[in-house]
């Protein structure tokens, strides 16, 4: 079958970002999602063009519009949480981001009465249900439909640098994983979630949407969750790698390293240069790596097997990129992950703040809720 892709224009960009609704006393989950979405839409109905449903009720996704800049996306973003708030200050609800709360339970938490929700619910029972999990998504557009499956091969070298820098699910129930991103491998026990497949070719693509329609797995292609994945109706690649994210600096940081990435394939198709890819064995182990250790993770850079470590590496594609983020007007937020090195990504910082305060998981809450109202990291 035909999977049409919709025209769009290079490079441009796109941010959905997950918020998790809190207690501003306790730091636990509320679930007023659907209070928050009725005060915030607009008059004479409708859903609000970027503040969206989720699956969960405790829940409400920011998404900005086309954009020419990393920046000008997060300006829709901060605009979308500035009206939120003007609700859930009301409510004395706060708003986190992390991949994971940090002792909220699954099983209490509430799930959206949405028909889809509810078919993904039955379909995935204790699975399903588990997934009390927030993350961020980058699109960047492609102009040429050809360009979208060598990029995408090509970002998954990067994946675990990615999620390394934006690991922020070390908790699950209030109890301390051993990962940096328990998310990342939770998310992927759902039906076409995780790392997808790496086709050569768009009827490859074509074929396999057909197949997985044919036999029920999917009633539609944004039900292929893969961690990147063309996104055929924005004309876009979407990158689903990283856990959620606490502050804006942050969000468009890593956006930024992504907005650049894709771009820099871009040129090096233009040149007539083939693409590094990477055999999925070793896209794979980097997954896990990356969330296991977080920013201690040594990675798998190649196809010979060359291995460094992740913050060595960053900071070897934060030079290679420059040029790339001058022309696309993202110079300063690309600097910034120099910066998420520097200061620990959520992970590091969420254990410190335990560790600062005898193990109490509120204060890594309150400490999350902080960083989202002041933007700035808060160091244990």
């Amino acid at each position: 079958m035909a999977v049409p892709f919709a025209a769009s224009e290079r490079s441009t960009v796109g941010i959905e970002w997950e918020l998790a609704l809190v207690d501003a006393d306790s730091g636990d989950l509320r679930q007023v999602a659907e209070y928050v979405l009725e005060a915030v839409a607009p008059v004479g109905g409708g859903q609000h063009p970027h503040i969206r449903q989720e699956l969960l009720v405790n829940t409400v996704e920011v998404v900005s519009g086309v954009s020419r800049t990393v920046a000008q996306a997060g300006q829709d973003l901060e605009r979308s949480i500035e009206l939120i708030r003007t609700v859930t200050d009301r409510l004395r609800v706060e708003l986190l981001c992390a991949g994971t709360h940090p002792f909220s339970r699954w099983d209490m938490q509430k799930v959206t009465d949405k028909e889809r929700y509810a078919t993904l619910i039955d379909r995935t029972q204790w699975w399903g249900r588990q997934m009390l999990i927030y993350g961020v998504h980058v699109h960047v557009g492609i102009e040429d439909r050809d360009k979208v499956l060598p990029i995408s091969r090509a970002l998954l070298g990067h994946y675990g640098h990615l999620l390394a820098l934006s690991a922020s699910s070390p908790y699950w129930g209030g109890k301390d994983t051993g990962y940096a991103s328990n998310r990342a491998l939770m998310f992927q026990q759902l039906p076409t979630a995780g790392l997808g497949f790496q086709f050569d070719t768009w009827p490859e693509l074509e074929g396999y949407v057909e197949d997985m329609l044919h036999t029920g797995v999917i009633d539609s292609f944004d039900e292929i969750r893969w961690d990147i994945r063309p996104s055929p109706k924005f004309g876009t690649i979407e990158v689903r790698v990283c856990d959620g994210i606490p502050t804006l600096t942050e969000v468009l940081s890593i956006s930024a390293l992504v907005h650049c990435l894709v771009e820099h394939f871009s040129r090096e198709l233009d040149a007539g240069r083939e693409l590094p890819t990477m055999p999925p064995w070793f896209v794979q182990e980097n997954k896990w790596r990356a969330a296991r250790y977080g920013m201690d993770a040594i990675l798998i850079l190649d196809r010979a097997a060359d291995e460094q470590l992740v913050t060595d590496d960053l900071a070897r594609w934060l030079r290679v990129l420059e040029p790339v983020a001058h022309d696309l007007g993202c110079t300063t937020e690309l600097a910034g992950v120099a910066d998420i090195v520097s200061a620990g990504a959520s992970y590091q910082r969420q254990r410190a703040v335990a560790a600062t305060h005898a193990g109490e998981l509120d204060a890594v809450a309150a400490a999350l809720v902080e960083e989202m109202r002041t933007g700035r990291p808060v160091l244990g």
